[in-house]
């Protein structure tokens, strides 16, 4: 069971969010299969797995323009991201 800190977003729901934002960013979404390896046909078949969202946060967190980017366009601190991907990998 995925367990977030009291009072903080759901880790699984803001991975999802980033997953989105990420994909609807053609250069960055074309980033992400090249350096994961994933198929689109893949990140639709797993997008609830827990490991691959941590997988894709920690891809953004590789990049710090682009966890900026992801998290201003969810309005919320970059550390939220990495306390999902944590919360994710526990």
């Amino acid at each position: 069971m995925i367990r977030s800190a009291p009072n903080s977003p759901d880790p699984m729901i803001v991975a999802l969010q980033a997953l989105a934002v990420t994909l609807r960013d053609g250069q960055r979404a074309d980033r992400l299969l090249s350096l994961t390896g994933l198929t689109a046909d893949e990140l639709r078949e797993r997008a609830t797995e827990p490991a691959m969202l941590a997988a894709v946060l920690s891809f953004l967190e590789s990049h710090e323009p682009d966890l900026v980017a992801v998290a201003e366009e969810l309005q919320m601190p970059p550390q939220e991201l990495v306390a999902a991907r944590s919360a994710l990998e526990a």
